[in-house]
């Protein structure tokens, strides 16, 4: 079969300070599930995988060495950073694009960013574009590029251009039966600098699963260009196929079940639970979730059965105002409840935060400050709100958005729209929320060792000895927080 074809992805680590900081990189999972699909139909595939590379320009000796017709710059749509379309990945995809061109490679994109902003990306020198999920969209394509299969007017979910014009063909339903795709084509990936990454900085190793598609919820910030609002799900049992592979190949010990909301579907989660106590997984895992969906004590104590170590949700703000402006469809006392019962069947809650939604003020702002303090959830990611295209939010700020619509970085966390307070208190507001939690968990450390000082553990006693940093950096942050915002005062 004709047609040797690259995969690769524009995510690189090292181009997100943060991130890079953090070293929690999780493989490329939509890159290698493309790949697979490719794989089965009989096609030459391999990898140039971008996540500890340093520059666009590594993927030239690869290009060289594989000499593909065709690089596939494949993104991993169960990622929330990709979903984030930053200016730096941006970038990084049309360079490799331009390279490619340079030797002669036709270029498939696939990506939320070029998903939004298709014409971009084609005048960067892209052959095509695939709309939302691209598995079946990228096979029926390159038939038709080696084969001569289907006309191209007819493959549903590609842009193009033709004649100087784009042209967008009619759009693909997203694929019900998930059991049908093939494995994730995980022995495409070098584990090895994963597995150094995490064990150096966390002393264990975590390594990504997807068993769902998209989301039914309609949180008006929440952007779903690849899988959109329908939800579709893999069976247990082809989940834990996969999890034993991984197992047996790389070793995990955690697993980050990727998907927008786990285990959604009636009874799926107890089924799981029943099937990997069988099997003896013995594998820990977080997952997203909402709160409204941890109410019911079965499920909770099926996630903890199945091996749950901690649920992140979102939570988003401790204003049933600013709640209800999103379209959250979640009530303050849920979140309460939610957080008390994981605790009760001691699995972790860890909440995202977000501030600066259109007409928060202070008061709204002091509720989530007291709903964090009071619930004291394990960990915390915040954010400032993110105007991502094709969300309500979105069309309500887009004329704000002329000169910059991106953050460059997951770090920037740059206020795009005009607000309450301006964008210099939002990022010293996310600053100190972080440091007031922080100093929080030291002060509870502390009164754990009083209360048994001959069984302290040596992260509690780090924790504690941690509020000598937390005290004084609160009040700093504060203060460079008021100076934004004089009027301020919590």
């Amino acid at each position: 079969m004709t047609g040797k074809i690259l995969l690769t992805h524009s995510y690189f680590l090292r181009f997100d300070p943060k991130q890079w900081k953090q070293q929690q990189p999780y493989p490329p999972l939509g890159t290698i599930c493309a790949a697979a699909v490719l794989r089965k139909a009989g096609y030459h595939v391999a990898l140039h995988d971008t996540m500890f590379a340093t520059s666009a320009e590594e993927i030239m000796p690869v290009i060289k060495k594989e000499r593909p017709e065709y690089v596939i710059i494949y993104d991993d749509g169960f990622n929330y950073l990709t979903k984030m379309c930053l200016t730096n990945m941006r970038e990084a995809a049309f360079r490799m694009t331009k390279l490619a061109k340079q030797n002669g490679c036709k270029v498939i994109i696939s990506s939320s960013d070029s998903t939004d902003h298709p014409k971009e990306y084609i005048g960067h020198g892209a052959d095509y574009i695939l709309v939302g999920e691209g598995e079946t969209t990228l096979l029926e394509l390159i038939n038709h590029l080696t084969k001569n299969e289907k006309s191209i007017e007819s493959i549903q979910g590609i842009v193009y251009e033709k004649d100087g014009e784009m042209v967008l063909n009619s759009k693909r339903d997203v694929l019900k039966d998930l059991d049908s795709l093939p494995m994730p084509a995980w022995d495409l990936i070098n584990i090895n600098p994963y597995k150094e990454a995490w064990q150096g900085k966390w002393g264990y190793f975590s390594i990504n699963v997807a068993t769902t598609r998209g989301c039914p919820f309609k949180c008006n910030w929440c952007a779903k260009p690849i899988y959109g609002n329908r939800y579709n799900s893999r069976s247990p049992e082809n989940v834990i196929h996969e999890l034993m592979y991984l197992k047996q190949h790389f070793a995990p010990d955690h697993i980050w079940f990727c998907d927008d909301i786990f285990g959604l579907k009636p009874m799926w989660v107890n089924h799981f639970a029943d099937i990997a106590e069988r099997e003896n997984l013995n594998l820990r895992f977080k997952i997203q979730c909402r709160a409204d969906l941890l109410l019911r004590e079965d499920f909770v104590a099926d996630l903890a059965k199945a091996g749950c170590e901690s649920v992140w949700m979102g939570a988003e703000s401790g204003s049933q105002k600013i709640l209800d402006a999103m379209d959250k469809g979640i009530h303050l006392p849920q979140i309460y409840e939610a957080t008390s019962l994981l605790k009760k069947y001691d699995v972790k809650p860890a909440f995202f935060l977000q501030f600066g939604y259109p007409g928060e003020t202070l008061e709204d702002i002091q509720g989530t400050i007291k709903m964090l303090l009071e619930l004291m959830p394990d960990d915390i990611g915040i954010s400032v709100s993110y105007p991502l295209p094709g969300t309500v939010f979105y069309q309500n700020v887009k004329e704000q958005l002329k000169q910059k619509a991106n953050w460059t970085d997951s770090d920037e966390l740059a206020l795009l729209f005009k607000n309450t307070y301006s964008p210099g208190f939002y990022k010293q507001l996310h600053r100190f929320v972080h440091k007031i939690y922080k100093r929080k968990k030291a002060t509870k450390s502390i009164r754990g060792i009083i209360k048994a000082p001959f069984s302290v553990s040596y992260k509690e006693f780090r924790n504690a000895l941690s509020i000598l940093y937390y005290i004084p950096a609160s009040y700093i942050y504060k203060w460079r927080m008021m100076s934004h915002e004089k009027k301020y005062v919590i």
